[in-house]
Parts: C-alpha cells; structure tokens; sequence
C-alpha cells in the first residue's frame, strides 16, 4: 500500500526532474557545434529552443529558427524545430497539473493515497513521455538534417538533462506502482474505546 513516505520520495524526484526539464527548456544546449581555427580561436554555436547563440554573432544571441531559414527551404526542420518547443511548453504545464495532483492526494488522507497513486503514476508517464518525444524529434533532426552534416555538431546540455528529467519521472511512477503492491498498508484506524464496556 502506497505511504506518505513513498509519495513523498516520488515527489522529490518528480521536482528534480521537472528543474531538469525547466533549465534544459531556458538553456540554449540541445545541439552544440564547436571547432578550433588553425589560429587557436575556438568558434561555438549555441542552439536552445527558442534561441540560438554563436561567437560570431551581434548581438550573441538570436531567435531561432529565424525567419528567413523558415522561408528559405528549411520548413520542415523549422516546423518540427517549433513543434519541440510547444511540447516543451505543454510539458511544463502539465508538470505543474503534476505537482497539484500530488498536493491533492498527499493532502486527502490515507484512503486518498491508497487509491489515488493510479493518478499520480499516469501524470508522471504522461510527462515522461511527452519529453521522450521532444528529445527523439531533436535527436532525429540532429541525425538527419543537413544543416548538422558538417563536423563539429553535437547534442549538448539541455538534451542530456531533459533525457535524465523524463527517465526519473518514468522511474518515480514506476517506485509509486511497486509501493502501492509491496509495501504493507498504513497504520489501521485507531478503534475508541466502547464507554459502555467500562
């Protein structure tokens, strides 16, 4: 039977991996291309979400994908590109429907928490899997678009921290599921004393 212990342990993992989502959401690192000149100067070009951010660029930093890449012949990568963002997005938003599921049935007592870790475990596997597929439509365009042919490119930061967000997120439903089975119940009901029999 599911305890306030094994919520509470699914819960600090759930926050980790949702700080996890959010910094690899804000850093622009899901793919990197970084290369020395023969002079020594090291070029580096940033790629995040929303943004991109390169050594050569002024100002540093610039919207991506940018609207001329759009309309250039890259609507494809520019679609799906957008379309990670938005499930990036809706990941957060549902990662906060998370924690508010976990107040609700933490905060209901015991009968609560026996039967509401169903819930619980389904939010955490649908956020999990939301961010698997942000990191397989990134990881798919970084293995087949054109523009990361050329030698230098990597996936960075943000990509890593969000497959280990969703992985631990997969693993607290998981540890939510084996308590509501292994684990003995919660203490029984205190029985009051039966004034007649005194």
């Amino acid at each position: 039977m599911t305890r306030v212990l094994a919520y509470s342990s699914a819960l600090a993992a759930f926050a980790a991996a949702t700080a996890m989502l959010i910094a690899s959401i804000w850093m622009p690192h899901w793919v990197t291309y970084s290369v020395t000149t023969p002079a020594g100067e090291t070029i580096e070009q940033h790629i995040g979400l929303h943004k991109s951010c390169s050594t050569l660029n002024d100002p540093h930093c610039r919207p991506f994908p940018s609207e001329e890449m759009c309309i250039n012949g890259e609507r494809y990568f520019c679609s799906m590109w957008r379309s990670v963002g938005f499930m990036a997005s809706f990941a957060t938003i549902l990662s906060l429907a998370g924690f508010v599921s976990f107040a609700v049935i933490m905060g209901g007592g015991k009968y609560k928490r026996e039967t509401g870790w169903p819930f619980v475990g389904a939010m955490l596997t649908l956020i999990s899997a939301v961010e698997f597929v942000i990191i397989s439509i990134v990881a798919y365009l970084y293995d087949h678009d054109e523009q990361f042919t050329i030698p230098g490119w990597n996936l960075d930061k943000s990509w890593y921290l969000s497959t280990v967000g969703a992985s631990i997120s997969l693993l607290a439903a998981a540890g939510l599921a084996l308590s509501a089975y292994v684990l003995p119940p919660e203490d029984g009901y205190d029985f009051l004393e039966d004034p007649l029999d005194a």
